[in-house]
């Protein structure tokens, strides 16, 4: 399953670093709704901009997989190793090593299922590998998509990168983007999805255009999606975060959370996807070395974060009850990702590869009509904190 850039790595990034974000919200741990929580202050929309509205480059399908997707002329150890292609060819390098290890850790926690794997390159440069299990004993379906590609944004891409400047004119720009992206959905309703993708962005400087300089972003994060609430899962895994964050910035952790909570916001339904973690994009002010480490560092936090509470909840007993209900979250998994992920609606609008783009949705969903909880039962603790984000630690 071939993955495109417009599914493995989101839109190119904008102007602005930081989340525009900034609102309270309320917690009603102890307050007694009628039948549904009490819904908080929905979060203000982040204004995005669709960058481009050139069709996707098709990927051809290929037998190995390459020793690198880069170029020969952003090879470090060759005559051109500027720090930013060395950048290039770390980001590669982590990602790979990234997607080995996770593959191989779920794999040896489901006991029986075996990804199958894709390679994949484009004309115009990179390619990716695309990981899927499915069916195994542990997991429904399993993803894990490694990319590296090339291409160029049109004159207008730019302009709305850059904010919407039009005293900037600098023709079409070349970009490098790369990243990781996985969704894993387990079968055990008692057993969280996990979903994580960290990516590397680039614009090159275009000859006597100097309304074009070399720019570059970070992006990412990690987030846990469940049907019940285990609160020592859900510690363990903010615990995870947190550490990762605070080895770099102290302020990284609380920032980053809040910005989970409002990215996997379901705006017609007034509640987040799942119960956060990190979150962050569009990062370029800090220093590049530091953000390097800092995504490497949290693509390392994936397996100890996750696979611990895999390990507790992938036996626990369960009824055809659980077993709805967690059906009905994956539905709320699915309308996420179709309508408001910015990857997935800017693949599906460029003609990506169908398969590649919906490669994040579970094997199967469910949607009731007039579905609401029973007060104070499993499901409504589950649905308030979906809809009232807490402090997990």
């Amino acid at each position: 399953m071939a993955k495109s850039i417009s599914s493995c790595l989101l839109l190119p990034p904008c102007s602005s670093s930081t989340p525009t974000l900034k609102h309270t919200y309320l917690h009603c741990q102890n307050s007694k709704p009628s039948r549904r929580p009490t819904l908080s202050p929905a979060p203000r929309t982040r204004t995005r901009i669709v960058r481009a509205t050139v069709a996707i480059e098709k990927e051809t399908p290929e037998n190995e997989r390459p020793e690198t997707f880069l170029r020969s002329s952003d090879d470090p150890h060759s005559s051109v190793a500027a720090s930013t292609t060395s950048v290039r060819a770390r980001f590669e390098k982590m990602i790979r090593e990234a997607q080995d290890v996770v593959c191989a850790a779920v794999e040896a926690e489901d006991g029986a299922g075996k990804f199958t794997e894709d390679v994949w390159s484009r004309d115009g440069g990179g390619g990716g590998i695309s990981r899927v299990l499915q069916d195994g004993e542990v997991w429904e379906k399993a993803g894990v998509n490694v990319s590296v590609v090339y291409g160029v944004m049109p004159p207008e891409a730019y302009r709305a990168a850059k904010g919407g400047d039009s005293s900037q004119n600098p023709g079409s720009v070349p970009f490098f983007a790369a990243g990781i992206s996985s969704v894993l959905h387990p079968k055990n309703p008692f057993a969280p999805t996990l979903h994580f993708n960290y990516r590397y962005f680039e614009t090159d400087t275009i000859k006597d255009s100097p309304g074009a300089p070399r720019q570059w972003w970070f992006g990412g994060g990690t987030d846990l999606t469940p049907a019940y609430i285990f609160e020592e899962d859900v510690r363990h895994f903010h615990q995870i975060q947190k550490q990762t964050c605070d080895k770099f910035d102290p302020r990284f952790y609380p920032r980053f959370k809040k910005w989970c909570d409002d990215y996997f916001f379901i705006k017609h339904r007034g509640e987040r996807r799942g119960l956060g973690g990190i979150f962050f994009d569009d990062l370029n002010d800090y220093d590049q070395e530091m953000l390097l480490s800092f995504a490497t560092e949290c693509s390392k936090s994936v397996v100890p974060a996750y696979i611990p509470i895999i390990s507790r909840r992938k036996e626990t007993p369960f009824t055809d009850q659980h077993k709805a209900w967690q059906q009905l979250r994956r539905g709320r998994y699915v309308e996420f990702n179709l309508v408001y992920d910015r990857g997935t609606t800017f693949g599906l609008k460029t003609g990506g590869r169908i398969e590649s783009i919906l490669v994040s949705l579970p094997l199967t969903a469910r949607w009731e009509y007039g579905h609401e909880p029973e007060e104070g039962s499993e499901e409504w603790k589950l649905l308030d904190a979906c809809i009232n984000p807490r402090e997990w630690i």
